[in-house]
């Protein structure tokens, strides 16, 4: 895959382009945690002038202010999961918005499903150190909470990267500054919406 190629036109058109080809639809941001679905999510929202939204703030607030680890070590996995398809479903049947999902959220078929039929969903591509490097110094992070973070991280990359690639648009998020992600998401988006075909990624470009 090669680099989304650079604009030929006006950004802010660009952007206004998405949005009218968007419709009702919302952009949907998968991935692994740390890989900068929120970062990126809220700056995309902004050029975009659509409402951002997070789904695990969304799950906690709905649990009177609960955080994912207190809901997760309270109500097992399983119960999590299950609140977080219909979060999720929730906020698709919401006005267009950018959705950051947490990162098991597109191993579920209903949630894969629904993501496709009312949205363009985004896979940021992260590799294993940088998600380590970005993740380690927090605790709210319940799956990581193991004797071999690293190694745990790498598990969690091959069981769900075969889900990750079905989404729509692959992007690779790397340390590079966030506009440049930004950038490419809108690149990628627009030549999706408008050609009707997934856009070249950057997905396995080095950085």
């Amino acid at each position: 895959m090669t680099e989304p190629a650079a604009r030929q036109h006006d950004p802010t058109a660009q952007e206004a382009e998405i949005t009218a080809a968007l419709g009702p639809r919302s952009i949907v941001l998968v991935g692994m945690m740390g890989a900068g679905k929120s970062t990126i999510g809220r700056r995309l929202a902004a050029r975009l002038r659509l409402e951002f939204l997070d789904a695990d703030h969304e799950i906690e607030q709905r649990h009177g202010g609960m955080t994912i680890p207190e809901i997760f070590a309270e109500h097992g996995e399983p119960y999590f999961r299950d609140g977080e398809a219909r979060v999720i479903a929730a906020l698709l049947d919401g006005p267009s918005c950018v959705l950051a999902t947490g990162g098991g959220a597109f191993m579920r078929e209903e949630t894969r499903n629904r993501i496709r039929a009312k949205s363009v969903s985004v896979w940021l591509k992260a590799d294993g150190d940088i998600i380590l490097r970005r993740v380690k110094r927090r605790s709210d992070r319940p799956l990581l909470q193991t004797a071999d973070p690293a190694a745990t991280i790498e598990r969690l990359i091959v069981e769900r990267s075969p889900f990750y690639q079905l989404a729509d648009i692959a992007i690779a998020s790397r340390d590079v500054p966030h506009e440049k992600i930004v950038d490419e998401c809108i690149d990628a988006i627009h030549a999706y919406l408008l050609s009707g075909s997934t856009a070249p990624s950057s997905a396995n470009e080095a950085p």
